[in-house]
């Protein structure tokens, strides 16, 4: 049987596609560059002539993850409950690029693209949580200690590791726990 073969305008982005498919599928830790071949119809040394090796390939889903996330943030709007909302809504929708996101030694954590991608992160979560921390007097702790809130209910939705009670819907459940942290400074 005569593989029929690939033809697609952006080869990279089709691997980046594979990858989270794959990703979604297995975790990070089972993908490979083989692997990823075969699904996209390409020879075996096609993902390596793009990303190097393993590391690249997760150095540019971990990239399009922190910029989906960049956006998601962003588009929450100016209050800090529904970009808390959104931060868990990503993970939940996105959650392969999450799973690698926060392992940066799975991906180069220092590519270019990487860092500006995380800033732009940094800076939608920093942003009404520096203003917030401000308004009460806090330290300037109260940023990450509310990161930690929404990123630990992501990590532990997708796990399956809360309780029951709190439902099937994840921004349903995400909602009271972000508020008990920002309902003192709104």
């Amino acid at each position: 049987m005569r593989r029929q073969p690939y033809h697609h305008g952006d080869l990279r982005k089709a691997f980046v596609d594979a990858a989270v498919e794959a990703i979604a599928e297995n975790g990070p830790g089972a993908m490979s560059l083989r692997e990823l071949a075969r699904r996209t119809g390409v020879s075996h040394a096609a993902p390596q002539h793009h990303f190097g090796d393993k590391a690249g390939l997760l150095t540019a889903v971990a990239c399009e993850g922190f910029e989906f996330l960049a956006e998601a943030l962003q588009d929450a709007g100016d209050e800090l409950l529904d970009v808390g909302v959104a931060y868990v809504d990503f993970a939940v929708r996105h959650r392969a690029h999450f799973e690698v996101m926060f392992q940066p030694s799975l991906y180069h954590a220092d590519a270019p693209d990487v860092v500006a991608s995380r800033d732009r992160v940094r800076e939608a979560l920093e942003g009404g949580l520096g203003r917030l921390s401000a308004k009460r007097g806090e330290s300037s702790y109260a940023p990450v200690a509310a990161w930690s809130i929404v990123h630990g209910f992501a990590t532990l939705w997708l796990a399956g590791a809360l309780p029951p009670d709190l439902g099937d819907d994840p921004e349903a459940a995400a909602r009271p726990v972000i508020k008990m942290l920002f309902d003192r400074g709104q």
